[in-house]
C-alpha cells in the first residue's frame, strides 16, 4: 500500500512539475542558450510586431488612418513604429485609449503602465511572449504605436509588407491631418476610459 501511495505521489509531482515548466515556457516564451526567444529571429519578431499592431488597429472602430514610420534593431531586438494620421481630439482620447486597452487585455496582454496625462496620455503593455507594446498620444492629438521584441536571434529585417491606410511620406510623417467624424470631434463620447 505504501508503494502505491508513494508511486501516486511521485506521479502527481512529475505531472505538476511538467505543467509548471510548460506554463513558464508559455508565459515568458521558451529561450535558447543565448537567452533569445527560441525559434524566432529578428524578421520573425518584426512580423509578430506587425501582427500585434494590425490586430490592435483592427479593433478601433471607426477605423483610423496610419502609416509605417520606422524599424530599429538593437543587439538582439527589433522595434517597429507606426504613426496615426487621424486627429484624435482631446475629448476623444480617453475613449480611443480605452478601445486599445480593452483590445490588449482581450489578447492576454498585461497592462504595465497607464499615463493619464491630459496632454500626452499613454498605455504600456506586454504580450504573453514578452513583446512590449505602447500607444502614446502626442502633439495635436497624434497617436503613435510602438512594438519592441524580446531578445531574438539576429537576422536581416525587411520592411513591412502591408500597405498603410494613410498616404506615404518621405521621412517623418506630418502632424495628423485626417479628420474623423468620430475621433476628431471635440465633444466627449460616453464610454469607459483606460484604467489608472
Amino acid at each position: 500500500m505504501r508503494r502505491i501511495t508513494r508511486a501516486i505521489r511521485l506521479a502527481c509531482a512529475v505531472v505538476v512539475a511538467g505543467v509548471l515548466i510548460a506554463g513558464c515556457g508559455l508565459m515568458g516564451g521558451a529561450r535558447n542558450g543565448n537567452g533569445a526567444l527560441a525559434g524566432m529571429d529578428m524578421q520573425g519578431a518584426a512580423e509578430r510586431a506587425d501582427g500585434m499592431f494590425y490586430a490592435t488597429v483592427g479593433e478601433i472602430k471607426p477605423g483610423i488612418e496610419w502609416v509605417h514610420y520606422t524599424t530599429t534593431t538593437g543587439s538582439c531586438d527589433v522595434t517597429r513604429y507606426w504613426t496615426v494620421m487621424t486627429v484624435v481630439s482631446e475629448q476623444r482620447r480617453g475613449n480611443f485609449l480605452g478601445v486599445v486597452e480593452r483590445s490588449w487585455k482581450a489578447s492576454g496582454y498585461r497592462i504595465k503602465t497607464v499615463n493619464p496625462s491630459k496632454d500626452m496620455p499613454a498605455i504600456y503593455a506586454t504580450s504573453p511572449d514578452g513583446f512590449g507594446i505602447r500607444v502614446k498620444v502626442g502633439y495635436k492629438g497624434q497617436a503613435f504605436f510602438r512594438v519592441t521584441s524580446p531578445c531574438v536571434d539576429e537576422s536581416k529585417v525587411a520592411e513591412p509588407t502591408k500597405v498603410a491606410t494613410g498616404r506615404t511620406y518621405e521621412g517623418r510623417p506630418s502632424t495628423p491631418n485626417v479628420r474623423s467624424d468620430s475621433w476628431s470631434v471635440e465633444a466627449p463620447v460616453p464610454g469607459p476610459a483606460p484604467s489608472s
